[in-house]
């Protein structure tokens, strides 16, 4: 296991579940506490493969050993929303482009897209990300490509 402060700076102590600050000098017993997720690593013959994640004890104990959900900004005007952690695993595996979401303005999925983007940085930041906007059917289409 990662020592909890190389974790934490290399995450800009934020969770990575919830993107909300998380206090470096905070009890690790505290809900807003600062832990390591370690759900994503493997461990095999060869050692363990994978990237520990800095995470609130809460927003880990909640998450347990289940896929994360990692929320889209309540603030957006997005409909039918494709889930952010499923979408990095088939970008990552497959590039793109994929819609991930529905806007009925292009102002509203301009929003979305900036805001997209820029909580890719912090949740996969090794995925290089871009957006479009693409209208059709009286509505935007937000489409995210890897690349």
């Amino acid at each position: 296991m990662s020592d909890l402060n190389e974790v934490g700076e290399r995450d800009g102590w934020r969770c990575w579940l919830c993107d909300e600050p998380v206090d470096p000098d905070g009890s690790v017993n505290a809900d807003r506490g600062p832990s390591v997720d370690s759900a994503g690593v493997q461990k095999g013959k060869k050692g363990s493969v994978g990237v520990e994640r800095l995470a609130h004890r809460s927003c880990n104990t909640r998450k347990g050993k289940v896929a994360p959900v990692v929320p889209w900004s309540p603030d957006l005007f997005v409909v039918d929303p494709a889930p952010i952690v499923g979408t990095v695993d088939r970008l990552t595996r497959k590039g793109g482009p994929e819609v991930v979401a529905r806007c009925p303005t292009k102002d509203d999925a301009d929003q979305a897209a900036a805001w997209l983007v820029d909580r890719l940085t912090r949740f996969a930041p090794d995925l290089d990300v871009t957006t479009k906007v693409e209208s059709g059917g009286g509505q935007f289409l937000l489409v995210l490509r890897a690349g």
